[in-house]
């Protein structure tokens, strides 16, 4: 541990730029409400080819373009016990983390490598000893690279039965300790972004999409999703048969989610508002909780958009205990057709609205508009019977810097947003800051950055700090009161973070 960060250099950063306009503690919440912050394997661990792990499709997709990489990311395999120790000094109540299916399996044999075992056995219980649940995720878009090359991955139904025996493997060795389980992290996006796009793994789309060499995105991100759903619904019966009896855990999904709003009060702009819906969210939630998907895509997809059998239906329907929500994003909606309209058929031009995004995406520029997260809160609750909701990610990009005031400002009004929710009849249960230390970023490398502490990646040993967003999420986690009454002005009279070396 090395040198200590004085809270007076935090309150001369913060005193006349934060300005929160609602005050509120941790103490307004449910009891049983849990807070913590997130990660990913990839993101995370690095190691990539330590202790018998092998390549998974972000492995391949990155060195094949020869960009930044998480071959070493925030070494978080090596430093895991640090960062445990980082986590109780913040006071998270949880932490949520991904396990790499090339790690536990690394090879077709389908036999479990005891040391990319061992290490997730030991992450386990050092949080459990320390007080902090696990919230664990069995898929954040990382299948092993050899199902890749043996029969395509997820386009593929063979991929079901491989994920269910990877999934029984958890469940085996590490359900005693793991109460809430995510199996497929974003499914929406993880199908748009590999299937219809090509801009992430693994890489696949139609040539008029991208510069892709294999792929359909009229047809295959609708067959992605549907064998998604098809795993979820198989991974989630065999919890329910053979494990939740014992372990009494919930399995669930997650979903990114977008705050829409129409662009006028026009009947039209309506219209485009709940297209937009169904496409983004309805895709998965329809079938999760009413077997089925949205007549609108149903209409619109026609044959492309797979059936499910009446089994397939019943083992869909009712098979998620949890609804993950990630979200960082709001937009407009306008019913002019969009500019894909005229092209091939792919996810978009079936969608057919025109999106406009608060802020500037492109460049990572998240808005700060609350009302969004408050909108897909009141939607899930209106529309699909208020099931259980966990904030998986929440969270704002910035160019790396200790004084992250506009990230601060950012939590303190989306967790405002969660507990104005939760006050008007949301069922939500918890919430994740995205993320708990800088990661490599799927979309941006290391360029942007999410963490609450920073991590020095040019130096080996990944240094971390605590950045000022670390002290304000521990200060609201610890109830601290002289902050809490201060109205937007971080007046903390002491600092126990330190700097890990």
């Amino acid at each position: 541990m090395g040198q200590i960060l004085f809270l007076t250099i935090i309150f001369l950063a913060l005193s006349s730029s934060v300005r929160c306009n609602h005050v509120y503690s941790k103490k307004d919440f449910p009891k049983g409400f849990v807070f913590g912050s997130s990660t990913s394997a990839y993101q995370w661990e690095g190691a990539v080819d330590e202790d018998g792990r092998k390549p998974s499709i972000w492995d391949t997709y990155l060195h094949t373009r020869n960009v930044a990489n998480g071959d070493i990311a925030a070494d978080g395999y090596h430093k895991y016990k640090e960062d445990v120790q980082l986590m109780v000094e913040t006071g998270l109540d949880a932490f949520r983390f991904s396990i790499s299916w090339s790690r536990l399996i690394p090879n077709r044999s389908g036999q479990v490598n005891l040391k990319g075992l061992q290490f997730y056995k030991n992450l386990i219980q050092e949080l459990v000893s320390h007080g902090i649940e696990p919230h664990v995720t069995l898929y954040h878009y990382d299948h092993p690279q050899y199902l890749e090359d043996e029969y395509g991955g997820w386009i593929n139904r063979r991929m079901i039965e491989d994920f269910t025996a990877y999934a029984d493997i958890c469940f085996r060795e590490f359900g005693n300790y793991v109460k809430s389980w995510t199996t497929i992290n974003e499914a929406n996006i993880f199908t748009v972004g590999g299937y219809n796009d090509g801009n992430s793994p693994p890489g696949r789309c139609s040539q008029s999409r991208g510069n892709c060499s294999l792929g359909n995105s009229s047809t295959e991100p609708y067959i992605v999703g549907h064998n998604l759903l098809l795993a979820h619904a198989s991974v989630s019966r065999l919890y329910k048969q053979k494990y939740k009896d014992i372990q009494g855990g919930s399995v669930g999904l997650s979903l990114f989610t977008i705050g829409f709003k129409p662009c006028t009060s026009s009947k039209n702009d309506g219209i485009a508002l709940q297209r937009a819906r169904d496409f983004f969210m309805g895709w998965m939630l329809e079938p999760l909780v009413f077997g089925d998907y949205p007549d609108e895509m149903k209409r619109t997809v026609g044959s492309r958009l797979p059936v499910f059998s009446e089994e397939e239906s019943e083992q869909v329907k009712g098979s998620s205990d949890f609804v993950g929500v990630i979200h960082y994003l709001s937009a407009t909606v306008k019913s002019e057709p969009s500019s894909l309209s005229g092209t091939a058929p792919n996810f978009f031009s079936d969608m057919d609205v025109s999106i406009t995004f608060f802020g500037n995406v492109t460049t990572f520029e998240y808005a700060v508009e609350p009302w969004a997260m408050e909108n897909v809160l009141e939607y899930i609750k209106q529309s699909y019977g208020n099931p259980p909701v966990y904030v998986l990610e929440n969270g704002m990009p910035i160019k790396q810097d200790l004084q992250d005031t506009p990230r601060i400002e950012f939590l303190h009004a989306y967790i405002g947003a969660v507990l104005k929710s939760v006050r008007n009849g949301s069922n939500t249960r918890g919430y994740f800051v995205w993320s708990f230390m800088d990661l490599y970023e799927l979309l941006s490398g290391y360029e942007f950055s999410y963490g609450l502490y920073s991590v020095n990646f040019s130096d080996p040993h990944r240094k971390r700090s605590p950045k000022l967003s670390a002290h304000w999420y521990s200060a609201f986690l610890k109830d601290n009161t002289t902050f809490l009454r201060s109205q937007g002005i971080l007046q903390l009279q002491q600092s126990n973070f330190s700097s890990s070396s």
